[in-house]
Protein backbone atom coordinates (compact mmCIF):
# COMPACT_ATOMS: atom_id res chain seq x y z
CA UNK A 1 0.00 0.00 0.00
CA UNK A 2 1.03 3.64 -0.94
CA UNK A 3 2.29 5.71 2.24
CA UNK A 4 0.20 8.41 3.33
CA UNK A 5 2.26 11.85 2.22
CA UNK A 6 2.79 15.50 2.95
CA UNK A 7 1.58 15.73 -1.02
CA UNK A 8 -1.27 13.54 -0.70
CA UNK A 9 -2.22 16.18 1.94
CA UNK A 10 -1.75 19.33 0.15
CA UNK A 11 -3.37 17.18 -3.07
CA UNK A 12 -6.40 16.81 -0.50
CA UNK A 13 -6.56 20.34 0.71
CA UNK A 14 -6.41 21.63 -3.14
CA UNK A 15 -9.46 19.38 -3.45
CA UNK A 16 -11.05 19.94 -0.60
CA UNK A 17 -11.13 23.98 -1.59
CA UNK A 18 -12.19 23.56 -4.83
CA UNK A 19 -15.25 21.73 -3.58
CA UNK A 20 -15.74 24.55 -1.38
CA UNK A 21 -15.18 26.65 -3.87
CA UNK A 22 -18.31 24.96 -6.29
CA UNK A 23 -20.45 24.58 -3.28
CA UNK A 24 -20.59 28.20 -2.53
CA UNK A 25 -22.87 29.30 -5.43
CA UNK A 26 -25.27 26.21 -4.79
CA UNK A 27 -25.64 27.35 -1.00
CA UNK A 28 -26.03 31.26 -1.66
CA UNK A 29 -28.91 29.96 -4.05
CA UNK A 30 -30.61 27.46 -1.92
CA UNK A 31 -30.17 30.11 1.17
CA UNK A 32 -31.75 32.92 -0.96
CA UNK A 33 -34.42 31.35 -1.81
CA UNK A 34 -35.62 30.45 1.49
CA UNK A 35 -34.51 33.76 2.91
CA UNK A 36 -37.58 36.51 3.33
CA UNK A 37 -37.31 39.66 1.03
CA UNK A 38 -36.95 41.74 4.13
CA UNK A 39 -34.12 40.73 5.17
CA UNK A 40 -31.03 42.32 3.79
CA UNK A 41 -28.42 40.71 5.45
CA UNK A 42 -25.39 39.11 4.19
CA UNK A 43 -26.00 36.39 1.23
CA UNK A 44 -23.30 34.26 2.43
CA UNK A 45 -25.14 34.59 6.15
CA UNK A 46 -27.15 31.61 6.79
CA UNK A 47 -30.91 32.50 6.89
CA UNK A 48 -32.62 31.80 10.60
CA UNK A 49 -35.85 32.52 9.76
CA UNK A 50 -36.73 30.06 6.88
CA UNK A 51 -39.69 30.71 4.44
CA UNK A 52 -41.10 28.91 1.79
CA UNK A 53 -43.31 31.17 0.39
CA UNK A 54 -40.89 32.72 -1.93
CA UNK A 55 -41.40 28.98 -4.01
CA UNK A 56 -44.69 29.57 -3.89
CA UNK A 57 -44.87 32.87 -5.11
CA UNK A 58 -42.55 32.13 -7.78
CA UNK A 59 -44.23 29.38 -9.42
CA UNK A 60 -47.72 31.10 -8.79
CA UNK A 61 -46.59 34.55 -10.67
CA UNK A 62 -43.98 32.80 -13.57
CA UNK A 63 -46.25 30.35 -14.07
CA UNK A 64 -44.02 27.50 -13.67
CA UNK A 65 -45.55 24.94 -14.53
CA UNK A 66 -46.50 25.52 -17.89
CA UNK A 67 -43.49 27.16 -18.65
CA UNK A 68 -41.63 23.55 -17.23
CA UNK A 69 -44.05 21.48 -19.60
CA UNK A 70 -42.92 23.74 -22.81
CA UNK A 71 -39.47 23.34 -21.96
CA UNK A 72 -39.88 19.43 -20.76
CA UNK A 73 -41.48 19.29 -24.35
CA UNK A 74 -38.59 21.26 -26.32
CA UNK A 75 -35.98 19.47 -24.76
CA UNK A 76 -37.32 15.99 -24.80
CA UNK A 77 -38.29 16.32 -28.59
CA UNK A 78 -34.62 18.48 -29.69
CA UNK A 79 -32.82 16.05 -28.43
CA UNK A 80 -34.37 13.09 -29.46
CA UNK A 81 -34.39 14.57 -33.43
CA UNK A 82 -31.31 15.16 -32.42
CA UNK A 83 -29.98 12.25 -31.95
CA UNK A 84 -31.90 10.16 -34.45
CA UNK A 85 -30.26 12.78 -37.42
CA UNK A 86 -27.10 13.22 -36.14
CA UNK A 87 -26.27 9.25 -35.77
CA UNK A 88 -28.04 8.46 -39.07
CA UNK A 89 -25.50 11.70 -40.86
CA UNK A 90 -22.66 10.34 -39.28
CA UNK A 91 -22.58 6.73 -40.31
CA UNK A 92 -21.99 7.07 -44.10
CA UNK A 93 -19.73 10.33 -42.77
CA UNK A 94 -17.75 7.75 -40.90
CA UNK A 95 -17.97 4.52 -43.16
CA UNK A 96 -18.02 6.16 -46.86
CA UNK A 97 -14.17 6.20 -48.05
CA UNK A 98 -15.28 8.99 -50.98
CA UNK A 99 -13.87 12.69 -51.45
CA UNK A 100 -17.83 13.79 -50.18
CA UNK A 101 -17.82 12.34 -47.22
CA UNK A 102 -14.59 14.40 -46.14
CA UNK A 103 -16.10 17.35 -47.80
CA UNK A 104 -19.49 16.59 -46.17
CA UNK A 105 -17.95 16.59 -43.01
CA UNK A 106 -16.06 19.49 -42.75
CA UNK A 107 -18.38 21.35 -44.17
CA UNK A 108 -20.58 20.38 -41.17
CA UNK A 109 -17.87 20.85 -38.49
CA UNK A 110 -17.67 24.72 -40.14
CA UNK A 111 -21.17 25.23 -38.01
CA UNK A 112 -18.91 24.55 -34.95
CA UNK A 113 -17.06 27.95 -35.85
CA UNK A 114 -19.23 29.96 -37.01
CA UNK A 115 -21.29 31.52 -34.07
CA UNK A 116 -24.90 31.45 -34.31
CA UNK A 117 -25.39 35.09 -33.57
CA UNK A 118 -24.30 35.86 -37.15
CA UNK A 119 -27.51 34.80 -38.73
CA UNK A 120 -29.57 35.99 -35.28
CA UNK A 121 -31.58 38.61 -37.52
CA UNK A 122 -32.16 35.68 -40.44
CA UNK A 123 -33.26 32.94 -38.62
CA UNK A 124 -35.84 35.36 -37.27
CA UNK A 125 -37.30 36.79 -40.26
CA UNK A 126 -36.92 32.72 -41.76
CA UNK A 127 -39.43 31.50 -38.39
CA UNK A 128 -41.70 34.76 -39.01
CA UNK A 129 -42.22 33.89 -42.63
CA UNK A 130 -42.73 30.49 -41.77
CA UNK A 131 -45.19 31.74 -38.81
CA UNK A 132 -43.67 29.65 -36.04
CA UNK A 133 -42.67 32.74 -34.35
CA UNK A 134 -44.71 31.90 -30.43
CA UNK A 135 -44.65 28.09 -30.92
CA UNK A 136 -42.26 25.49 -29.32
CA UNK A 137 -41.97 24.50 -32.97
CA UNK A 138 -39.34 27.32 -33.91
CA UNK A 139 -36.89 25.91 -30.92
CA UNK A 140 -37.07 22.33 -31.77
CA UNK A 141 -35.98 23.31 -35.42
CA UNK A 142 -33.66 26.13 -34.05
CA UNK A 143 -32.08 23.70 -31.65
CA UNK A 144 -32.20 20.48 -34.33
CA UNK A 145 -30.22 22.63 -36.70
CA UNK A 146 -27.64 24.83 -34.43
CA UNK A 147 -26.75 21.42 -32.24
CA UNK A 148 -26.47 19.09 -35.23
CA UNK A 149 -22.58 20.17 -36.19
CA UNK A 150 -21.47 18.79 -32.51
CA UNK A 151 -24.00 16.24 -32.57
CA UNK A 152 -22.67 14.58 -35.91
CA UNK A 153 -18.54 15.32 -34.73
CA UNK A 154 -18.91 13.38 -31.43
CA UNK A 155 -20.81 10.69 -33.22
CA UNK A 156 -18.06 10.44 -36.09
CA UNK A 157 -15.29 10.39 -34.11
CA UNK A 158 -16.80 7.37 -31.84
CA UNK A 159 -17.95 6.09 -35.46
CA UNK A 160 -14.30 5.59 -36.51
CA UNK A 161 -13.14 3.59 -33.27
CA UNK A 162 -15.67 0.93 -33.72
CA UNK A 163 -14.74 -2.36 -35.84
CA UNK A 164 -16.07 -2.58 -39.22
CA UNK A 165 -16.31 -6.29 -38.68
CA UNK A 166 -19.69 -6.37 -36.85
CA UNK A 167 -20.90 -4.64 -40.05
CA UNK A 168 -19.43 -6.93 -42.22
CA UNK A 169 -20.88 -9.95 -40.15
CA UNK A 170 -23.87 -8.26 -40.69
CA UNK A 171 -23.49 -7.87 -44.39
CA UNK A 172 -22.63 -11.53 -44.70
CA UNK A 173 -25.77 -12.66 -43.06
CA UNK A 174 -27.74 -10.33 -46.16
CA UNK A 175 -28.57 -7.16 -43.89
CA UNK A 176 -28.70 -3.74 -45.67
CA UNK A 177 -27.11 -0.91 -44.77
CA UNK A 178 -30.56 0.29 -42.88
CA UNK A 179 -30.89 -2.82 -41.37
CA UNK A 180 -27.38 -3.00 -40.07
CA UNK A 181 -27.53 0.33 -38.81
CA UNK A 182 -30.24 0.12 -36.67
CA UNK A 183 -29.52 -3.46 -35.33
CA UNK A 184 -26.13 -3.60 -35.16
CA UNK A 185 -24.26 -0.28 -35.17
CA UNK A 186 -27.06 2.26 -33.41
CA UNK A 187 -26.93 0.11 -30.06
CA UNK A 188 -22.82 -0.10 -30.32
CA UNK A 189 -23.13 3.79 -30.00
CA UNK A 190 -25.05 3.76 -26.67
CA UNK A 191 -22.46 5.37 -24.51
CA UNK A 192 -21.89 8.27 -27.20
CA UNK A 193 -25.63 8.50 -27.30
CA UNK A 194 -25.34 9.54 -23.67
CA UNK A 195 -23.02 11.88 -23.86
CA UNK A 196 -25.05 13.25 -26.40
CA UNK A 197 -27.99 13.58 -25.13
CA UNK A 198 -26.52 14.93 -21.91
CA UNK A 199 -25.13 18.02 -23.90
CA UNK A 200 -27.80 18.92 -25.75
CA UNK A 201 -30.14 18.46 -22.91
CA UNK A 202 -28.70 20.92 -20.64
CA UNK A 203 -27.80 23.43 -23.31
CA UNK A 204 -31.40 23.39 -24.35
CA UNK A 205 -32.98 23.85 -21.00
CA UNK A 206 -30.61 26.26 -19.79
CA UNK A 207 -30.58 28.37 -22.76
CA UNK A 208 -31.70 31.97 -22.36
CA UNK A 209 -31.17 34.01 -25.48
CA UNK A 210 -33.63 32.10 -28.17
CA UNK A 211 -36.61 31.54 -26.35
CA UNK A 212 -36.81 34.97 -25.53
CA UNK A 213 -36.36 35.78 -29.48
CA UNK A 214 -38.56 33.03 -31.08
CA UNK A 215 -41.43 32.85 -28.05
CA UNK A 216 -41.08 36.83 -26.74
CA UNK A 217 -44.89 37.91 -26.18
CA UNK A 218 -45.99 34.22 -26.30
CA UNK A 219 -48.44 32.22 -23.14
CA UNK A 220 -45.74 29.35 -23.26
CA UNK A 221 -42.68 30.55 -22.35
CA UNK A 222 -39.46 28.46 -21.33
CA UNK A 223 -38.46 28.58 -17.50
CA UNK A 224 -35.61 30.55 -18.13
CA UNK A 225 -37.69 33.50 -20.15
CA UNK A 226 -40.62 32.79 -17.58
CA UNK A 227 -37.70 33.66 -14.39
CA UNK A 228 -36.94 36.65 -16.37
CA UNK A 229 -40.00 38.71 -15.38
CA UNK A 230 -38.34 38.94 -12.15
CA UNK A 231 -35.59 41.06 -13.32
CA UNK A 232 -36.58 44.73 -13.80
CA UNK A 233 -34.99 47.94 -14.91
CA UNK A 234 -35.58 49.56 -11.37
CA UNK A 235 -36.39 46.83 -9.11
CA UNK A 236 -35.25 42.47 -8.53
CA UNK A 237 -36.63 39.93 -6.98
CA UNK A 238 -33.79 37.88 -5.90
CA UNK A 239 -35.50 35.76 -3.67
CA UNK A 240 -38.13 34.61 -5.92
CA UNK A 241 -35.65 34.35 -9.27
CA UNK A 242 -33.94 31.92 -6.46
CA UNK A 243 -36.68 30.09 -5.54
CA UNK A 244 -37.48 29.41 -9.41
CA UNK A 245 -34.24 28.57 -10.16
CA UNK A 246 -33.91 25.86 -7.45
CA UNK A 247 -37.36 24.63 -9.16
CA UNK A 248 -36.09 24.55 -12.47
CA UNK A 249 -32.93 22.77 -11.95
CA UNK A 250 -34.67 20.39 -9.49
CA UNK A 251 -35.89 17.71 -12.38
CA UNK A 252 -32.62 17.85 -14.26
CA UNK A 253 -31.08 16.80 -10.51
CA UNK A 254 -33.71 14.18 -10.07
CA UNK A 255 -33.08 12.62 -13.88
CA UNK A 256 -29.15 13.02 -12.63
CA UNK A 257 -29.69 11.28 -9.58
CA UNK A 258 -31.44 8.20 -10.99
CA UNK A 259 -29.36 7.88 -13.98
CA UNK A 260 -25.79 8.72 -12.06
CA UNK A 261 -24.06 5.58 -12.84
CA UNK A 262 -25.30 5.14 -16.81
CA UNK A 263 -24.53 8.88 -17.46
CA UNK A 264 -20.93 8.79 -16.13
CA UNK A 265 -20.44 5.43 -18.02
CA UNK A 266 -21.67 6.93 -21.29
CA UNK A 267 -20.09 10.17 -20.77
CA UNK A 268 -16.42 8.37 -20.02
CA UNK A 269 -17.20 6.05 -22.64
CA UNK A 270 -17.75 8.68 -24.87
CA UNK A 271 -14.67 10.85 -24.45
CA UNK A 272 -12.98 7.48 -24.83
CA UNK A 273 -14.06 6.72 -27.89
Amino acid sequence: MNRYTWRTGILELVMLGVGILFFVPIYVLVNLSLRDPSDQSSPLAPTTNITFANYADAWQQAGLGPALVVSGIVTVVSTVLLILFAALAAYPLARAARGWSTFAYYAFLCGLLLPFQLALIPLYQTMRDLGLLGSPVSLIVFYVGSQMPFSIFLYVGFLRAVPYEYEEAASVDGAGSIRTFWNVVFPLLRPITGTVAILNVLHIWNDFLTPLMYLSGSDSPTVPVALFQFVGQYVTQWNMVFAGLVISIAPILIIYFIMQKTIIRGFASGLKG
